[in-house]
């Protein structure tokens, strides 16, 4: 349930029939539940409905010089209305609505948006920049289903541990530092504000408690879900703020409020140009993180003109625009030669597989366990969104 706040600096079966004209609705090849990918595109309908995360659908209001959205609409004629939303609930509550052609949606929504039927899967022979999409991004548990995607990939990070280097003298090399040994910095550790944080502790456990038999931390039977939570109810004792916005992490650790917690590259490259005294790194366990996704809508109105926007969102310089200004790792692997600063791709990792080999992408939990268990029942996301709230109390 990402919650971005950015500044300036980044700040479907039941219609297919009315579909088919415009946008060549499939044969049934697909679910049924989510409605069908189109075989083929026809004129655009004018306008595409879009819900994105801040930063994402840039069209110049937020600074002059960051507009993707106005080249799109003049290339294309399709007029883009941007929702902003705030967390992945909101992005699903929205896309429930049918208003919406498509959206960026995270890991933590993804899943939620197939089994509601709310997203179609998509023909990826119709967005052509998907080819050059990075191989390790496609087909994955958090964007398909049954072998057919259900987006196109738009870019990643990773959840670092970030620490005040005059305050953490020994520095940490594990997520042990914010878990086990929170108490050291008593009220002065962050964490992440989401129920998908429970994942963070539960990559710890994999390592720190081996017993507990956890193989994927977005698959948690309720032996295990209990000891996350137990995990992150004694890290509650010493977490000063959870943050969601990004700016106040920045001003949190620069005033040295927090010195040490759960951070992504970029909150960490904006924390050190404000001179703080900070390091970000990932830990020996490997680290949470996320992949957004552009699904389009089983009930999209506009389908034509969702698919332009798709292919457009992906394609080299705008995919580098886009990781540039909010930053993140590309999708494209042709962005990294598009990008202003020639180090972007190296400083978020782009072309570093095995980096991301080490990155566990946010995954929606659900009661079918994702690491492969058929004897045991795991705990889904709704259950997580209680534990969560318990931790916090």
């Amino acid at each position: 349930m990402r919650k971005r706040k950015m500044s300036a600096w980044r700040s479907a079966a039941a219609i297919c029939a009315l579909l088919l004209t415009a946008a060549g609705c499939g044969s049934g090849n697909d679910d049924d539940k989510g409605g069908h990918a189109p075989d083929k595109l026809g004129k655009g309908e004018g306008k595409v409905n879009i819900i994105a995360w801040a930063g994402y659908a840039e069209d110049g209001s937020s600074d002059p010089k960051v507009d993707w959205v106005h080249p799109f609409e003049k290339k294309t004629g399709c007029q883009v209305n941007t929702k902003t939303a705030g967390t992945s609930d909101e992005m699903v509550s929205l896309m429930k609505t049918g208003q919406y052609d498509t959206v960026s949606a995270s890991g933590d929504a993804t899943l939620r948006l197939i089994a509601s039927g709310d997203a179609a899967p998509v023909n990826t022979k119709l967005v052509p920049n998907y080819k050059d999409i990075f191989p390790a991004l496609k087909q994955q548990p958090f964007n398909s289903k049954d072998g057919r995607m259900y987006g196109i990939p738009h870019g990643r990070g990773a959840n670092l541990l970030m620490y005040r280097t005059d305050k953490v003298t020994s520095a940490p090399d594990s997520w042990r530092a914010v878990f086990d040994d929170a108490a050291r910095y008593d009220g002065h550790v962050t964490a992440y504000d989401s129920p998908i944080y429970i994942a963070d502790a539960a990559l710890y456990l994999m390592r720190a408690k081996p017993s507990l038999g956890i193989k994927n931390p977005y698959a948690l039977d309720q032996k295990q879900l209990d000891a996350a939570v137990a995990l992150l109810k004694k890290q509650h004792q010493a977490v000063g703020e959870y943050w969601s916005d990004y700016q106040k992490e920045i001003t949190a650790f620069k005033g040295g409020d927090s010195v040490i917690g759960t951070t992504w590259q970029v909150i960490a490259n904006l924390t050190k140009a404000e001179k703080a005294p900070v390091k970000a790194v990932l830990p020996k366990e490997g680290a949470t993180g996320w992949s957004d996704t552009w699904m389009v809508s089983a009930k999209a109105e506009h389908p034509n003109c969702a698919y332009k926007w798709l292919d457009w969102i992906v394609s080299p310089k705008v995919n580098a625009q886009v990781a540039e200004y909010f930053g993140e790792a590309p999708s494209n692997r042709k962005a990294c030669a598009e990008t202003a600063a020639p180090d972007h791709c190296a400083i978020f990792h782009a072309e570093d597989e095995k980096y991301f080999q080490r990155v566990h992408f946010w995954t929606t939990p659900i009661k079918q366990c994702l690491d492969g268990r058929k004897d045991a029942d795991c705990t889904d996301y709704a259950q997580w969104t209680r534990a969560w709230t318990e931790v916090k109390g």
